[in-house]
Parts: structure tokens; C-alpha cells; sequence
């Protein structure tokens, strides 16, 4: 198309003069229905599309629910069951968004629903093919990085009298690592082949951004943007300093020192030889024995008690009362500190791996965007995307100008939509949004601002109060409605359907009839 057609499609199309006969109101606008799941920390949605002719076009975007949420894996079954029963179990394409559990644990979990589903195709990410070599080096990533903090947190669960600090950082993996794990240790990798393998096809499909947009024969109406993730190891965000700038291959700076400190450690508890003490072997008391009680190698001191007494802190309150607790000079854990800094790196890492698509529906030039849990680096690297679309291009400025609909990313959290790059481009009118978060289960693994306020704000104000939440109170009720009318903006319908009340309260599902 043109360029000058590129703004023209940010506008409605023209209203066309009437007969002076009257005749029956035109059919709406092409559109079509998402119905978003209520699982709370976690990712599904059934998008469905109206083809010309015959059945439905039926596309379902991740199936997943985080390891904290009590009851997850019963609740996930009820959702692929409900799937099931909405789409005949033929799904046309899966979307898998990234490599984290609360999206796609439910392949995994809930393999025995999924195994007679008929599925055409599989879209992943670059970052999720074998093939494709800087894949690879991510994934030897993540695997180094997974590796050092599964075993910091190991190290950290056995130990008594941490610093607030420390007992943070031990909290903060336990979060990040669900993320990685279900809760009886199986791999998210586990869950992630068990959704490619649904695939009627040899292997999944994989995008990245660049290239014409996609095309769906069966919905000539439809286009379809790949935005992210980034090629660019800086917009994924799995390096801060040019300082840092390692091989991803080798796991990064942060994994291998915590690595290689694992491994002093555990030669000095079998009883190895660290030949970097500034000691003979026979000399001094290792610090793990004299916290144990061990009173040293030399008779006259006994060293297990200085080291209570001076830095260990009293181990009972009746010893606390006679000498003052020096439990604040402990760092014999704080080497593990930086453990923080490569689990914030993973988990961003890892959504900045996100799938990012938009829809466009050609005749109306109306976008709908599905973010998955894309972060601030994935979303900074659209500013230079284009799109040839016939003889113009299309831009991801101009694409997000007409957005009409947004799922928000990673659950509403404070770094998952920026402002200059994101909320301050999404300029329509029509704009509505849901938030896949439950406040209550955010809070029981200490992420207190997730949905964070300020993007709850900007969301009310943007789309005029169309914001729905997977955990509105009014979803549920079987008569409930949200606080906006319905049509309105992109919304023309909305429906719900409360859980079954053995499973507790809240909805099941969500379902927005979108234009």
C-alpha cells in the first residue's frame, strides 16, 4: 500500500451516504471473540475468528497457571476442559509466548486432556528452535543461570541465621525458580516440548520480527505482526554493563562466580584441601563445624563457642540474655548475594523472549495485541520495526496508535509496559485491556505491586474504565457485569462463567466479543 495509506488506516472508514429506501442495518465490523482464562498468575486465552465459510477459526495463546497457586494443576485440567468443549478439541494454531511455567505448565499437567486435541501448527519464538544458533547460546543461558541459583537456593534452605538480606534473596529464588518448576520439579523445557509435540506439523513454527506480516489463508481479512523478541542480547536485557558483556554460552559472569563458590564450598564440607588458605590443614575449625558445636583443633579455645558468642548469635533466648547478639557480623552467606542479580536477570531475560503479536483487521485497520509477558527491552525494540505492506510499510508506532485492544504484559507489573514506548502510543479511543492477575495470589508470593498502580492508572484513564481483571469480584457471579457499558469502545459483548464452586471462588473465564 501506499505510505500516505498507512496513517489513512488509523481512521474509520467513511460513512457511506444512504439510499433514500430504508434497508436493514449492515453487518458489523469484522471482529472476533477472546475468552481469557481466570487462572490468576498465569496465561490462556481462546481467541476465535469467524471464517467466510464452515467452522471457526479457533486459536489458543499459552495454558498455564504459576506453582504458587493452590490447587493449580485441578484448576488448569478444569480450563482445558472447558477448551475442549468450546472448540470440538481441534485447535488451528497454539501460540506458546516463552519458556515459563505459569504459560505453559497446563501442556505438561494436563497432558492427558490435551493428547486428542487435533492441532494444525505450533507458533514459538526464534528463541525456542534448536536449530538456530544464538537460540542455542540463550539456552546454554538459562541453563547455567538455572543450574547456580538452583543450588544457591538449596544452600540458602539449609541455613539458620540469615540476614533479612539474605532471607530475601532466598524468598526472591524460591519465587523465580517457580517460574521454572511445578511443584513436584518437573523442567518448564518438559511442559514447553509437550506443547510443540501437539503440532500436526514436523516442528512448531518460529518468528521473529522483521519480514512481511503473516497471512492466515482461511482469514483473508486478517494480518498478522511479529514484534519481538529481539535478536539484540541488550534488548533482552541479559546483560547490564558493557563490562559484562561475557559470552551468553558460558552463563555470564554472575553464574559462573556463583558457580565456582558452590563448588569451593562443597570441597571444603567433603573434606578437601582449599589450597588457597592462607592455613595448614590442621589449623582452624571450619566455620560449618563450629557452628555445629565443634570446639576446634586447639584444646584450649573452644571455638564453636567464640563463634556463637561473637558472631553467630545466642541460639536460645536464655543465651541471649547474657550476652549481646552479634548475629549482624555474619557475611559467611552473603557471597551468595549476586544470586539476586542473575534471578532478576533470568526472569527478565526469559520474558523478554516473549512472542508479540498484533492483529489487524485490514477493512477496519483495527490492532489487537497479545505481549505475553514481554518486559521494557522487548517492547523498547520495536521502535524501528517495519512491516512492507504492498508498496508502503507499516510501523510499530502506527501499529500501536490503532491498538484497540491490549492483554497486558506480565500481569500488569511495573517494568512490562513502558510509557514513552508503550501507554503514551496507544492514543485510540476505542482502547480496552485485560490484566490475567489475581492481587491476592500476587501477594502471597510477595510481589505486592503486581498489577502495579501506576499502570492500573494509566489503563483507567486511557481506556475509560475498560479494564477487566482476572480477579473482578463480579466475574464471580453468574449475573455479573463489569462497571462499563457494553458495546462500547472495542468491546461489543462481554460474558463470564463462575468457577465451579468446589474449585473456590472466582471466575473460570472471561469472554469479550472484540471489533
Amino acid at each position: 500500500m501506499p505510505a500516505t495509506e498507512t496513517t489513512t488506516m488509523s481512521k474509520k472508514p467513511a460513512t457511506r451516504a444512504r439510499p433514500a429506501k430504508a434497508v436493514a442495518a449492515a453487518a458489523p465490523a469484522a471482529g472476533f471473540t477472546v475468552r481469557h482464562y481466570c487462572q490468576g498468575i498465569g496465561d490462556c486465552h481462546l481467541l476465535t475468528f469467524k471464517k467466510a465459510v464452515g467452522k471457526p477459526f479457533r486459536m489458543l495463546i499459552d495454558c498455564g497457571v504459576h506453582v504458587s497457586i493452590t490447587g493449580g494443576p485441578a484448576l488448569v485440567a478444569d480450563i482445558v476442559a472447558d477448551i475442549n468443549k468450546e472448540t470440538g478439541g481441534k485447535i488451528d494454531i497454539l501460540v506458546v509466548t516463552h519458556e515459563h511455567w505459569d504459560h505453559v505448565s497446563g501442556f505438561l499437567t494436563a497432558k492427558d486432556l490435551f493428547k486428542d486435541f487435533v492441532v494444525g501448527d505450533v507458533w514459538m519464538a526464534w528463541t525456542e528452535n534448536p536449530a538456530d544458533a544464538e537460540a542455542a547460546e540463550l539456552d546454554k543461558f538459562k541453563g547455567q543461570a538455572l543450574s547456580a541459583l538452583q543450588g544457591v537456593g538449596q544452600k540458602l534452605d539449609g541455613m539458620q541465621g540469615l540476614s533479612s538480606y539474605m532471607a530475601g534473596v532466598r524468598d526472591g529464588l524460591q519465587s523465580v525458580l517457580g517460574f521454572q518448576f511445578g511443584a513436584a520439579g518437573e523442567r518448564v523445557r518438559s511442559a514447553r516440548d509437550a506443547a510443540a509435540k501437539l503440532s500436526q506439523k514436523p516442528s512448531p513454527t518460529y518468528f521473529e520480527p522483521g519480514g512481511p506480516p503473516v497471512s492466515i489463508d482461511v482469514l483473508p481479512n486478517l494480518r498478522v505482526y511479529v514484534l519481538g523478541p529481539p535478536r539484540d542480547k541488550a534488548a533482552l536485557r541479559l546483560e547490564e554493563k558493557a563490562s559484562e558483556m561475557f559470552p551468553l554460552a558460558s552463563g555470564g559472569p554472575f553464574a559462573r562466580a556463583l558457580a565456582s563458590g558452590l563448588k569451593m564450598n562443597e570441597a571444603a564440607d567433603a573434606g578437601y584441601v582449599d589450597e588457597l588458605s592462607p592455613f595448614e590443614r590442621n589449623v582452624g575449625t571450619p566455620l560449618s563445624a563450629a557452628l555445629n558445636g565443634d570446639k576446634g583443633s586447639d584444646p584450649a579455645i573452644d571455638a564453636g563457642a567464640y563463634v556463637r558468642k561473637h558472631y553467630a548469635g545466642p541460639v536460645s533466648a536464655a543465651a541471649a540474655t547474657e550476652d549481646r547478639d552479634q548475629s549482624w557480623r555474619r557475611i559467611d552467606a552473603d557471597w551468595m548475594g549476586i544470586a539476586a542479580d542473575l534471578a532478576l536477570q533470568l526472569d527478565r531475560g526469559v520474558n523478554n523472549t516473549s512472542l508479540v503479536l498484533a492483529f489487524e483487521f485490514i477493512d477496519s485497520g483495527r490492532v489487537f495485541l497479545f505481549p505475553g509477558d514481554a518486559q521494557i527491552g522487548n517492547w523498547l525494540s520495536w521502535k524501528d520495526l517495519k512491516w512492507p505492506v504492498g508498496p508502503g510499510t507499516v510501523t510499530s508506532a502506527d501499529l500501536l496508535a490503532r491498538t484497540v485492544y491490549l492483554k497486558v504484559a506480565h500481569h500488569g507489573s511495573q517494568n512490562a509496559t513502558p510509557q514513552k514506548q508503550g501507554f503514551d502510543l496507544l492514543t485510540s479511543a476505542d482502547l480496552s485491556a485485560f490484566i490475567p492477575t489475581n492481587k491476592v495470589d500476587a501477594v502471597k508470593v510477595r510481589w505486592g505491586e503486581m498489577p502495579y498502580d501506576g499502570i492500573l492508572t494509566a489503563l483507567e484513564t486511557k481506556t475509560k474504565g475498560r479494564v477487566i481483571r482476572a480477579d473482578d469480584p463480579w466475574l464471580a457471579d453468574k449475573n455479573g457485569k463489569p462497571a462499563f457499558a457494553s458495546p462500547s469502545g472495542s468491546i461489543q459483548a462481554v460474558r463470564s462463567s463462575p468457577r465451579d464452586a468446589a474449585r473456590g471462588p472466582g471466575g473460570l473465564w472471561v469472554e469479550v466479543d472484540l471489533v
